[in-house]
């Protein structure tokens, strides 16, 4: 099915989308990769806040390119989502709602997501110049020192991603190989 959003959603439009569900996401995310979470949970450690409010986003594990002149960002394909395995888990129970990402995730973060109620989305990989499309601004707000793995706060206008783990922890990775045995 495809579904529109608006990020940040609340826990009611998390528990509306269902594994393989198309979904275009407009509003704000955040970008942040293994050196970003490394600080985010550094900062949780040590009794510090986030940088940005964390309930009810979204991050997408990306690290974009440079910009062309004329455009708010370069190429923004995925990047694996397995790299922030240890830190999704923390940062789901502070409230985070969507991460975006390619690949699998463990069995930790599947809990964590039915926990909290929140989503965990597939972008393409390989498509990043595609998907830049749907970045209608980018502003470094965190780690600039890290260059290309600063967070950054992206608007997005139906940026297009797919539900691979919903509320309930129904794995599209999972189900669509079963279906593909079946046929």
């Amino acid at each position: 099915m495809d579904r529109h959003i608006t990020a940040p959603y609340n826990d009611q439009v998390a528990k509306e989308l269902r594994s393989g569900d198309y979904v275009y996401i407009t509003g704000t995310i955040y970008t942040a990769r293994d050196a970003a979470h490394k600080r985010m949970y550094e900062a949780l450690e040590e009794g510090r806040g986030l940088p940005f409010d964390i309930k009810n986003n979204v991050i997408y594990y990306m690290g974009p390119s440079p910009a062309r002149e004329g455009r708010p960002i370069g190429s923004a394909g995925p990047t694996t989502a397995s790299r922030m395995d240890k830190y999704a888990p923390s940062l789901l129970d502070l409230g985070l709602k969507g991460m975006i990402g390619k690949g699998k995730r463990t069995e930790e973060v599947r809990q964590a997501i039915i926990r909290n109620e929140a989503v965990y989305f597939a972008a393409v990989g390989g498509a990043g110049a595609l998907l830049s499309k749907s970045i209608i601004s980018s502003e470094i707000i965190a780690y600039d020192d890290l260059g290309t793995e600063a967070i950054r706060k992206l608007q997005v206008k139906d940026f297009p991603v797919i539900v691979v783990i919903d509320s309930k922890g129904n794995n599209l990775y999972e189900t669509a190989i079963k279906e593909y045995k079946e046929e």
